[in-house]
């Protein structure tokens, strides 16, 4: 029985002695997990930190290769060019005398992805994993008008729900609403989470409190990835460092928004927590992208799989 003092998701990380929390969608996803990863730390649990990467990793030193498609990303890591989240965030954990490891996985198919999980699960012994989404879209089930940009999401969700040893396998996702510019319907997502609900793998909604130690360590990472790679500014985390601040509406976050209108506000401050067995149990195409090796084939996939819906949702106004 989950108590209303402790939100189910955190209290079944809290069962966990070993945590891994991952990026699912490449980018900047990683951000999205600190305020947890670093409040389970507090907490006296072991946690370990990996993304899905979007940068190219045939500029890396040789030495941070740990096994096929994964590689262990430190403060001292040489990597070619800039943009690279998984080294920012390395520097400022060194930054904050932390650990500053952090494990970066190929942006690959299914197949492959799956055994760069495994070997990792192995060589960390973690009993718990979370998938950390900025935004929502990883809770699209496929059938959406729109779908935001699933091709890593599903890759990380795919590999991860068949990591069946692993006793936790949870999902986290903070931003609720950035993902509308890529035609995300957030009532849709509200649908979906209540399917969820109804399945038994919803696990509720918590907020970032704006005047916790999470919340200002996590203020001070995003600033520091603004700052070393300005021109690859994450407009999720900006979004969601500017509601943690108390902006509202249309808050300017630089260049990288252009002309686009946001609304900011205190709902991407949540945290929407589900399972990954619910997640994966009510989706329409996760299971055919198995066999995938490439991200390019589990884009053919999706494209195919959308082709032969006879209709697709329609996007669900909120309607307060």
């Amino acid at each position: 029985m989950t108590s209303l003092l402790q939100p189910p998701l955190l209290a079944r990380l809290l069962t966990a002695e070993r945590v891994l929390v991952a990026g699912a969608g490449g980018g900047h996803d990683v951000y999205a997990g600190l305020p947890i990863a670093l409040a389970l730390r507090a907490a006296g649990r072991e946690v370990h930190l990996a993304n899905l990467s979007f940068t190219h990793h045939h500029g890396l030193d040789g030495s941070a290769w740990e096994g096929p498609h994964l590689a262990r990303i430190t403060s001292d890591t040489r990597a070619a060019g800039t943009g690279f989240p998984e080294l920012s965030l390395a520097r400022w954990l060194r930054d904050h005398q932390l650990p500053d490891t952090v494990w970066s996985f190929a942006s690959v198919g299914v197949k492959p992805l799956r055994a760069a999980y495994r070997a990792l699960v192995r060589r960390l012994g973690v009993d718990a994993v979370l998938l950390v989404d900025g935004g929502t879209d990883i809770l699209m089930r496929g059938d959406e008008a729109g779908l935001g940009t699933p091709e890593e999401d599903m890759a990380s969700l795919a590999a991860v729900a068949g990591l069946r040893n692993v006793p936790q396998r949870l999902v986290a996702c903070l931003g609720f609403g950035v993902d509308a510019h890529h035609g995300v319907s957030h009532g849709l997502v509200l649908e979906n989470l209540a399917a969820l609900q109804r399945a038994g793998g919803y696990l509720g909604a918590f907020s970032v409190p704006a005047d916790s130690d999470g919340a200002a360590l996590y203020l001070d990472a995003v600033a520091h990835a603004r700052d070393e790679c300005p021109e690859r500014a994450s407009i999720v985390h900006g979004s969601v460092a500017a509601a943690l601040r108390g902006g509202f509406g249309d808050v300017r976050l630089g260049e990288r928004t252009g002309d686009s209108t946001l609304f900011v506000n205190p709902l991407m401050t949540l945290y929407f927590g589900v399972t990954v067995e619910a997640l994966a149990a009510r989706h329409l195409y996760l299971d055919r992208l198995e066999g995938t090796t490439t991200t390019r084939e589990i884009a053919s996939v999706i494209a195919d799989f959308r082709e032969e819906l006879p209709r697709r949702r329609p996007a669900l106004p909120y309607p307060h």
